[in-house]
Formats: structure tokens, sequence, C-alpha cells
């Protein structure tokens, strides 16, 4: 009998699957998934993740994420091919290990739609001890470009302590991560 190499389907492990949800989904979410999946592969954890994203509104259903989240991504290394999807609680709930929230009104409508609370998080949360205040990662649709890169770099904070959370880091951190400060 010849010998098996490498792991057989029963120890593969599922990938955990996470949803990123804001108002529209062509801004923050899709930044989040995209900077998330960049970190994962990064760090050659990539086989472990699912990541989507979606909007609880419908104003921007199928449409690519704003061309200012997609030259931020792309100045970063990031592509974002993401087409805008609104959320389907009968399926996402079910279907998603963690559904998480950019702001407060993102979470209270997953909430009223039956979420399951201990899986409905704000993004920022996996970040520590923020202020009240800080928990959320502002909407940038209408601002400039520079509220874009802001925004880009707190999702970048977040999806790293959200990834270092899940799959904590064994190696070099991934070009372009800042440094933890305690």
């Amino acid at each position: 009998m010849a010998s098996q190499t490498g792991p057989t389907p029963s120890d593969t492990p599922k990938p955990m699957r996470l949803l990123f949800v804001c108002m529209g989904n062509i801004c923050r979410s899709p930044l989040a998934e995209g900077i998330f999946a960049h970190l994962a592969r990064h760090r050659g954890v990539s086989h472990l993740f699912e990541v989507d994203s979606c909007g609880t509104g419908d104003w921007h259903a199928g449409e690519l994420s704003d061309p200012r989240a997609r030259d931020i991504a792309r100045s970063r290394g990031i592509t974002l091919a993401h087409r805008a999807r609104v959320l389907d609680p009968r399926t996402d709930f079910e279907r998603f290990h963690l559904l998480l929230a950019m702001d407060r009104r993102n979470l209270a409508h997953l909430l009223r739609h039956n979420a399951p609370t201990g899986r409905t998080r704000l993004l920022r949360s996996y970040e520590g001890d923020l202020a009240e205040a800080d928990a959320e990662v502002p909407d940038p649709y209408s601002g400039s470009s520079r509220d874009f890169e802001l925004v880009c770099d707190m999702l970048h904070r977040s999806c790293t302590a959200l990834l270092d959370t899940l799959s904590p880091p064994t190696g070099p951190k991934a070009p372009g991560t800042p440094a933890r400060t305690t």
C-alpha cells in the first residue's frame, strides 16, 4: 500500500467565514474584505479564511467599489474586484462564522434582523481598549480621498488585530504592517 502524503480531506480545517458589513458595500466593507484577505495571504494563512462583504442597503448593489476605495487599495497592493451586494439574513447569518459591522448603525441593523449576538461585533472591537467614540469606522463616502486613506489605515489596524486574534502570527509581519504598541 502506498503511503499518503499531505493532509487527508478530513485533516484539512474548514475555513472560518467572515462577513464585513457596512451601509452600501462600496467603501468600508470591501476595503476591510480586501485588507483582511491581503494580510492573511501574506501571513500564509489565507486557506483558513473565506471573506466577503455586504451592505445593509441596496443603493449600490451590483456596482464596483467606490473609485477612491479602489485607488487607495491599489496603492497598497490590494485589488478590490468585489461587486456590492445586500445582506441576506436568511443565508448570511447561517453561512458566516463572524459578522463584522463597521459602525453601530450597521450593528443595530444586523441585530434587528436576528443576527446571532455571539458572532456579531463591531470590527474595531478587536483593537482592544478603544474609547467608546473610537469604536466605529467612519463612512468616508461623502469625504475626500484623504478620508479614504484614514479609513484604510484604520481598517488595516482592525484587520491586523482580527487576524492576530484568529490566527496569531508565528513569523515576520506582513509588508506594510505598522508596529504594534502597547
